[in-house]
């Protein structure tokens, strides 16, 4: 597996380390989820783009 050097404000890693303790899982894997889940919606919304991009085609060539 890589690794990343990543820059974090120390606020915002206590806030990620208490979550993550809370959760009982690692910090890397709280971020790697938190990309994850970032990704995902990416996805969703460019699938969302595409179907109101043809919908707006179709209605333009009718």
């Amino acid at each position: 597996m890589a690794k990343v050097l990543l820059s974090i404000p120390d606020k915002f890693l206590n806030k990620i380390d208490e979550v993550a303790e809370n959760e009982q899982r690692s910090r890397s894997e709280l971020i790697r989820e938190a990309l994850r889940t970032y990704m995902r919606k990416n996805v969703k919304f460019d699938i969302n783009k595409t179907s109101s991009d043809a919908k707006l085609l179709d209605e333009l060539l009718d």
